[in-house]
């Protein structure tokens, strides 16, 4: 189904949309880790705590006049927060040219803002809210069967693919993860935070036996079943096999920039990027590439 906009208007609307989507995204990758609300107080400044005017709020442009500094009291403005608007208005901007004025450029850039903030709050903090991966699991598994529906599709069928979606990136994620760990255990091996100093390994009988993994998080695993959610079960696998290729450049450079390996990083960023990529061309791709 499309949505009548003019053609000239769409790729303009989809940057300022994504530009703006960006800034309330630097508002939820600030305050949702820390638990706090995302509507008050309204965006200040973090040291003198004065409020910033609407003019000074304006996506990449206000940061640009201020030269990255605050009006009243000059600290530093984290260039963080223009690249994630930029990022956030070039990903809207791509989405739109690749699948136009539909319904499906909707969902899609919804899906995109959800996993740029689950990145970034996991490279901060290493964990994924729960907000964002299981609010954007529900979401998906409502929104995309209506959507296929409304694009001629059959509901039912839509349903079924974004649950089983759901269930695969979920499943592999957490199949591997739950065999590093019993591996691990076969082998005596130990991790600094798993299971800790003097806490006893978990028993079958526990949940920490099923749930409890070294080096990842359940945080994961809910982020891929929405992305299952979204781009079905194929889609999820590619997106695992492209996001695994990422994690493994961001692992070399995070080791050449620490001089090391063994620190521990958050792994979102990786499935973004390759859930992302993934989106943009045909499924089984990478299932091509390997096959």
């Amino acid at each position: 189904m499309s949505i009548e906009i003019a053609p000239a208007a769409l790729l303009p609307l989809a940057l300022v949309l994504g530009l703006l989507i960006g800034s309330f995204l630097n508002v939820v990758i600030h305050r949702v880790p820390a638990g706090l609300s995302i509507v008050h107080p309204p965006s200040h400044c973090p040291r003198c705590e004065s409020k910033i005017a609407p003019w000074d709020n304006v996506p990449v442009l206000s940061y640009l006049l201020l030269r990255g500094r605050c009006r009243r009291c000059g600290v530093p403005i984290s260039l963080r927060y223009p690249a994630v608007e930029l990022v956030t208005g070039l990903v809207f901007l791509a989405i739109a040219w690749r699948f136009g004025a539909s319904l499906w450029t909707i969902v899609f850039c919804l899906f995109a803002a959800a996993l740029i903030a689950a990145a970034m709050i996991d490279a901060d903090h290493q964990i994924i809210p729960d907000e964002i991966s299981l609010g954007g699991l529900v979401t998906a598994l409502l929104l995309v069967p209506i959507v296929q529906w409304r694009s001629g599709g059959d509901y039912l069928g839509a349903l079924v693919r974004s649950g089983i979606g759901a269930i695969v990136g979920a499943g592999v994620l957490w199949g591997v993860a739950f065999l590093h760990a019993r591996v691990a255990v076969a082998m005596g091996r130990r991790f600094e935070h798993w299971p800790g100093e003097g806490v006893a390994l978990p028993r079958p009988s526990e949940a920490d036996y099923w749930l409890w993994f070294p080096g990842l998080g359940l945080g994961d695993v809910k982020l891929l079943a929405m992305i299952g959610a979204v781009l079905g079960p194929i889609g999820v696998l590619d997106s695992i096999l492209a996001s695994s290729l990422v994690g493994l450049v961001l692992g070399g450079l995070q080791a050449v920039l620490r001089g090391g390996v063994g620190f521990p990083f958050g792994f979102a960023p990786a499935i973004a990027v390759g859930a992302i990529v993934t989106l943009f061309l045909p499924q089984l791709w990478l299932l091509r590439i390997f096959g």
